[in-house]
């Protein structure tokens, strides 16, 4: 026992992200997908084993392993008491004792995919189970998201998501959903659905929608490190995996100077790009390259010329917007995501002005279906200033500020309200 306990905080929220989803799919693997929240079930009560611990007799050198012999004890315990695994019991309790106790994965089959979480995450997206759930218990699941973070994922409410989470689980039950590998032929339908997981949980760590920063470099480099392992399944090289792959590169890169040394929010127009990683971004233009094998357009596609459009402006005054704004348009075009067109809004008005701005944001205020959405506001506060109207932007600022649960947006957005207010 090595680190102080005033780590346990930051490590056991690490050990979240990084090693539930990992025992989660190892047991899934041994019990079977229809009892995942067994699985689910044993990796929390390690985990609360580990919150009750370590204040007291500190972390362990090796916290990943403690948690896994932690796990393996208790789902030994369960499977000797629970009739449904006692004609399954010798073969059950060989597998777990099996697993290696350095906390270290090991693959299960050679010849297919090697991560756990990648194998989960594709019996999750079974065709079976609805689109909308299959994502949310893949997230929570595999990725330990929060329902308030997956609701944020999905501008929706944490109700909703709870509904989700239960029809998914259900369905298994009901249909039988085997964990399988797929292979060939029936990988294919099922990568739309992990590219989209992928990309959530890239998105949650490179704009966080709670906690002190905007920030969760963590979960970035987690998606980016399962999007690398996915492409090198020759099934799954197709060009959106390519397209999504160049995407978090292009964007990871810029991680370093998305923060000042106070943690405070920095515009891209404010970043030194001299801390952007341009070996990343090199990475990121070569998958960028495969991805346009083909014919095929997806978002991930647009979304990536867009992040390799900023990557490559020497400075911000050099940022090409007219092709960032044609990028939008056409992203458009096979989106009708809110979203999407609030980002259209912003690359409108540094091609045309702030009043083209606000003329693009009209629609969206109309359909109300971002009225909860801090951003939208944000924008609107920003485009408004540019103008000159200090009293409107600074009510959008105002109405932001109490939309957002970040503390660096907040004081980020603070900081644009008195600045507004002392003009």
């Amino acid at each position: 026992m090595s680190q102080p306990a005033s780590e346990i905080p930051r490590l056991t929220d690490h050990l979240f992200r990084h090693e539930a989803g990992k025992l989660v799919s190892a047991l899934t693997g041994i019990f079977g997908i229809h009892r995942l929240q067994l699985a689910e079930d044993v990796v929390q009560e390690a985990m609360v084993r580990a919150l009750q611990t370590w204040p007291y007799h500190g972390i362990p050198d090796n916290p990943a392993a403690w948690l896994m012999q932690t796990a393996k004890r208790r789902a030994l315990d369960l499977i000797r008491r629970e009739k449904f695994f006692h004609d399954k019991l010798p073969e059950i309790t060989a597998s777990l004792e099996q697993w290696p106790d350095s906390g270290e994965e090991t693959p299960r089959f050679e010849d297919e995919i090697k991560d756990g979480r990648l194998r989960l995450m594709f019996a999750c997206c079974h065709p079976d189970i609805p689109q909308d759930a299959q994502t949310a218990l893949a997230l929570k699941t595999l990725c330990a998201f929060s329902p308030a973070e997956i609701a944020s994922a999905f501008l929706t409410t944490e109700a909703a998501i709870a509904k989700r989470l239960t029809r998914a689980r259900q369905r298994i039950a009901e249909a039988g959903i085997p964990f399988e590998i797929p292979a060939g032929e029936e990988l294919s339908p099922r990568l739309d659905g992990v590219l989209r997981i992928l990309y959530l949980l890239f998105n949650e760590g490179y704009s966080a929608s709670n906690g002190d920063s905007v920030i969760r470099a963590e979960l970035c480099h987690e998606a980016i490190r399962l999007a690398d392992a996915l492409i090198q399944h020759p099934a799954a090289a197709h060009p959106r995996m390519h397209a999504l792959l160049a995407l978090m590169l292009l964007s990871a890169a810029r991680l370093p100077a998305r923060e000042d040394l106070q943690g405070n929010i920095l515009l891209l127009r404010d970043q030194d790009r001299s801390l952007w990683d341009r070996g990343m971004i090199g990475r990121g233009l070569r998958h960028l390259a495969l991805a346009a094998r083909g014919d095929e357009v997806t978002e991930y596609h647009l979304q990536a010329g867009i992040a390799a459009i900023h990557s490559t402006a020497p400075d911000a005054a050099s940022t090409h917007w007219p092709g960032i704004l044609a990028h939008y348009d056409r992203w458009l075009t096979i989106s009708d995501s809110p979203v999407v067109a609030l980002n259209r809004a912003v690359a409108s008005a540094e091609v045309h002005g702030a009043e083209a701005g606000i003329a693009a944001l009209e629609p969206i205020w109309k359909s109300g279906q971002l009225e909860r959405y801090y951003l939208l506001h944000a924008v609107l506060g920003d485009f408004q200033e540019r103008l000159g109207d200090q009293e409107a932007a600074a009510a959008s600022f105002t109405r932001a500020l109490q939309l957002t649960a970040v503390k660096a947006e907040q004081l980020f957005l603070t900081d644009r309200l008195r600045a507004c207010l002392v003009k």
